[in-house]
């Protein structure tokens, strides 16, 4: 078995905290350190999913409590219940969007069969998933450090994968397709939240006086 083959999927009896401590440091087969980095993420992204939810419900009991006031022709409560849904919209369609990008990233980790695919496809994913992290701050503080273990994870992985290829990165192409990831994914968030949520009207407008005749 060639060397490349031993360190991509040789097997192992491992306990699980040896697993875990065998994904975080920089040795060992690659296959399973990407499936671990695989599996952290899918806990990320279904903390988001649970975020998101929870936004969503706020989002609700918000909307309600502007088209109470503005029903009542009480403008001032309803200009800081629109504004404090406005903020939750915010945060929503950047959890979404974080969500869809750390998706991205696992579909382009979980079909990376070479040296080459993994090289290319990691760079990309550590740039995006530092964007992710720096982006929850202010809405998910508790997933900062794990979104940097997980970050630390692949970049063990990438220095491995380019030492053992002899490959060399090219960080402009990287750079451009992390952009690209986190592009598409905003897009595709922001659509969405359009598709979910109605629209509040301006206060003062006719649109807001249609509410007051329901």
């Amino acid at each position: 078995m060639s060397e490349f083959m031993k360190r991509w999927s040789s097997p192992n009896s491992q306990t699980f905290g040896e697993k875990v401590r065998e994904a975080v440091k920089p040795s060992g087969p690659l296959k399973p350190r990407i499936d671990a980095a695989v599996r952290s993420i899918h806990i990320q992204i279904s903390k988001l999913d649970a975020t998101s939810n929870r936004l969503k419900e706020r989002d609700g009991s918000l909307f309600n409590k502007v088209v109470g006031s503005i029903q009542k022709h009480d403008t001032q409560h309803a200009s800081v219940y629109a504004n404090e849904l406005a903020e939750i919209r915010k945060m929503n369609q950047l959890v979404s969007g974080a969500k869809i990008a750390l998706e991205q990233i696992v579909l382009r980790l979980s079909t990376a069969t070479e040296l080459g695919d993994i090289v290319v496809t990691l760079a990309p994913a550590m740039s995006v998933i530092r964007n992710v992290k720096s982006g929850l701050v202010g809405v998910m503080p508790e997933a900062e450090q794990e979104i940097s273990e997980i970050n630390n994870v692949l970049s063990s992985i990438l220095v491995d994968a380019g030492q053992l290829g002899g490959l060399t990165l090219n960080f402009e192409a990287a750079n451009e397709d992390a952009e690209k990831i986190l592009g598409e994914a905003s897009a595709v968030a922001e659509q969405r939240m359009k598709d979910k949520f109605p629209d509040l009207p301006s206060l003062g407008t006719p649109e807001a006086q249609d509410y007051t005749q329901q």
